[in-house]
């Protein structure tokens, strides 16, 4: 297994990654509908490794927890969920057509990609806020995605399936950068220990994404 942090270039694949986190939205949203060979996690579900941090030691109304979550059927990455709390550490899950089980993954966010995500969600003030980031007009087609924090017995979750909210698109943009990684992480992992054939077409996938 190898282990990352995500947005620090790290281990053998690091270099390939640093360029993931930096990747444009569209692009993005494009390599998600792509079809790669099936491959299958057949390692148990772990998170990663918990560090005290000052918050963690605060009481318990103090600690926020975060969540993304997006779905659409029709896709290849059809569910994905994001969770972490404020220290950065939680879990990625992603449903993939022809895949029997959801891939889960632990989750461990690099400061500069932590502190880029929790600026975001400042900027939406969303526990204080009840702005719908929905635009009158409907895409269906492209998926729905859930936003949700928590803070003690405070919790707010929005749903939209596109915004012009610059902060709300920025952030959905973050957190699809997050499970491009996880994607291509494991993908090769697999191809690095039991399908090395699948190499040069992760390469490829990796151009795309670039």
């Amino acid at each position: 297994m190898v282990r990352f942090r995500l947005g620090y270039k790290q281990a053998t694949i690091g270099r390939l990654l640093s360029a993931a986190l930096v990747i444009p939205g569209a692009a993005i949203l494009t390599w998600g509908q792509t079809s790669p060979a099936r491959k299958q996690n057949n390692r148990p579900p772990e998170l990663a490794p918990t560090v005290a941090t000052a918050e963690d030691r605060g009481s318990k109304s103090d600690q926020v927890h975060y969540s993304y979550d997006f779905s659409q059927p029709q896709f290849y990455l059809h569910h994905i969920v994001i969770e972490h709390d404020s220290a950065g550490h939680g879990r990625v899950s992603v449903e993939r057509t022809g895949d029997d089980a959801p891939i889960v993954e632990p989750l461990e966010l690099s400061a500069t990609a932590l502190g880029r995500i929790s600026s975001l969600w400042q900027s939406l003030r969303f526990l204080d806020s009840d702005q719908n980031y929905q635009t009158d007009k409907q895409f269906p087609h492209l998926g729905t995605i859930r936003l949700r924090m928590e803070q003690g017995a405070r919790r707010r979750t929005t749903e939209f399936n596109w915004t012009n909210n610059r902060d709300a698109f920025a952030l959905i943009t973050e957190y699809r950068r997050v499970a491009d990684q996880t994607m291509f992480v494991f993908d090769i992992t697999v191809a690095r220990e039991n399908r090395p054939l699948d190499a040069p077409k992760l390469m490829e996938q990796l151009e795309i994404l670039v």
